[in-house]
């Protein structure tokens, strides 16, 4: 019987699966930077004048972007950078840091400072195509702007790995800031590469993200998806981006399975709505006003169109219910839930690095 480990949260869960019931697992690949080669890319940061590093969210390779730009100003004895971070992940951020590194809370309405530095990792997102930082900046500063990025949809579905003008409308409000970026492109194993410029610039590493994470995939009836790493699963919000990755290759009426802790509970003011009752789903076609998350809660309505979506995590199964999700209470049930439902000798493909990977 294979073992596979799958992310839950800051832990690791096995999927105990028979070899005649898995039909692939699909992981992310790519070569992986070496610390000389990380150090020297770093080195092009003008460490000369003080560096206010924004953590956009937390990974093993932001983490150890930090350390290696902590190492390089120590190298070349300059002052550390400044950490700051979302109050919701500031302990997270904190207990990785190297010593000597002080960390707050990043609550400034103005990011105009071009001492700042944003740090993040590029993923697929299902209205943008892809997140960067410059989504990640529209989605927290950028209301109005979000409103219009909204209505430029691809239709009501969601499009990861493609270029939308959503997209456009994200480089266009970073466009209004001096500040600069350091975007990320990783996978299970570590950093592949990443790039350093102002956010509308580094949106250029979606060339590199397509080149490693995109996997031509027959149709499949069920599919588990985990989404590889905490800081993508902390929510249902963020962790559904990791199941519109696949949802292209889940066949008609099949099942998908999403793997997510969701310690951080629903992560989206539009499903927290939609749930209390206060919000529709004819609400969503055109909005008046953007409300965060507004986009997932769409693509959910129409995949399911497609689809039956399952859920492996620790939110209430009133929440489950109310968004006609299945809700399965552990690792081990998974495959006991599948094999009743749709066969003992249905084959089951494992997607392990879910928001790194695109499948076609």
């Amino acid at each position: 019987m294979p073992e596979i480990w799958l992310n839950y949260g800051i832990t690791d869960v096995v999927l105990d699966i028979r070899a005649e019931n898995l039909e692939q697992k699909i992981d992310s690949d790519g070569k992986i930077l070496d610390d000389s080669s990380i150090n020297e890319k770093l080195g092009t940061l003008d460490l000369s004048r003080p560096i206010e590093l924004v953590v956009l969210h937390n990974s093993k390779s932001v983490q150890k972007i930090i350390a290696s730009l902590f190492s390089l100003c120590e190298q070349k004895s300059k002052p550390f950078p400044k950490i700051l971070t979302d109050k919701k992940i500031l302990n997270l951020v904190k207990s990785g840091l190297p010593e000597g590194s002080s960390i707050n809370e990043f609550d400034d309405e103005n990011i105009s400072n071009s001492n700042l530095v944003f740090l993040a990792e590029m993923e697929f997102d299902g209205l943008f195509g892809y997140e960067t930082i410059s989504t990640r900046l529209i989605k927290k500063f950028g209301q109005e702007s979000m409103l219009l990025a909204y209505a430029k949809r691809n239709g009501n579905l969601p499009v990861p790995g493609q270029y939308s003008e959503s997209l456009n409308e994200a480089k266009n409000f970073s466009n209004n800031f001096e500040i600069q970026g350091i975007e990320l492109v990783a996978n299970s194993q570590g950093i592949i590469d990443f790039s350093i410029g102002h956010p509308s610039e580094t949106l250029s590493s979606t060339k590199i993200l397509e080149s490693h994470s995109i996997k031509d995939v027959d149709s499949q009836k069920t599919m588990i998806v985990s989404t590889g790493k905490d800081a993508s699963n902390d929510t249902l919000g963020k962790a559904l981006s990791s199941l519109w990755n696949c949802s292209s290759a889940i066949k008609k009426d099949g099942l998908g399975i999403l793997v997510a802790e969701c310690k951080g509970g629903l992560g989206s003011d539009a499903i927290q709505q939609f749930i209390e009752d206060r919000l529709t789903l004819d609400q969503l076609r055109n909005p008046i006003k953007y409300i965060s998350g507004m986009e997932d809660l769409l693509f959910l309505s129409e995949v399911q169109k497609n689809f039956q979506i399952g859920l492996i995590s620790i939110l209430p199964e009133f929440y489950t219910k109310k968004l006609d999700i299945i809700s399965i209470p552990g690792m081990k049930y998974s495959m006991d839930y599948i094999l009743k439902t749709q066969g003992t000798r249905q084959k089951v493909v494992v997607v392990t690095d879910g928001a790194r990977l695109l499948l076609r």
